[in-house]
């Protein structure tokens, strides 16, 4: 992955570009679709597939599955609107929907925060790392746990 720089998109420029982001990759952005990355986008913390369909079912007042809110969800994650926190089971709005790179989450041990940040000089080392041991990455995961700064200086 080489250097780059992207522009980090937010509320209805967010959804924009997530509806562009599927329908290039031509895939049809569904009402569906649409309300679950609202309720994704919504989330200030990694929320899982139970959360989302929570609060999907309050918005349509009406039961929406985890297993549906899954299915779209690997959808988001393989069209790059949305990044997995491995650790956690859970999913962020990617809010950079266009650029596709390897990421890098700072996660919060006492709040849950996840930070997402990029850095190719590490996601490159470890891609490098495991090419040196006759491995073929696909897609890193890089999770750090810790203490966020909020939590830090309570």
């Amino acid at each position: 992955m080489a250097r780059h720089d992207h522009h980090d998109h937010g509320g209805a420029d967010l959804k924009s570009a997530a509806r562009d982001r599927l329908t290039e990759s031509g895939e049809q952005w569904t009402g569906m679709r649409e309300a679950v990355f609202d309720a994704l986008a919504g989330f200030d913390r990694p929320a899982s597939a139970y959360d989302i369909a929570e609060a999907v079912s309050k918005a349509q007042d009406r039961r929406v599955a985890a297993n549906s809110v899954y299915r779209i969800l690997d959808l988001f994650v393989g069209a790059n609107l949305a990044r997995r926190v491995e650790s956690a089971n859970a999913y962020v709005a990617n809010n950079h929907p266009g650029c596709l790179h390897d990421c890098i989450f700072l996660i919060c041990d006492t709040c849950g925060q996840a930070k997402h940040i990029d850095d190719d000089s590490i996601s490159n080392g470890v891609r490098k790392a495991a090419e040196k041991s006759g491995f073929a990455p696909t897609r890193p995961v890089i999770e750090v746990r810790g203490t966020c700064e909020d939590c830090a200086e309570a």
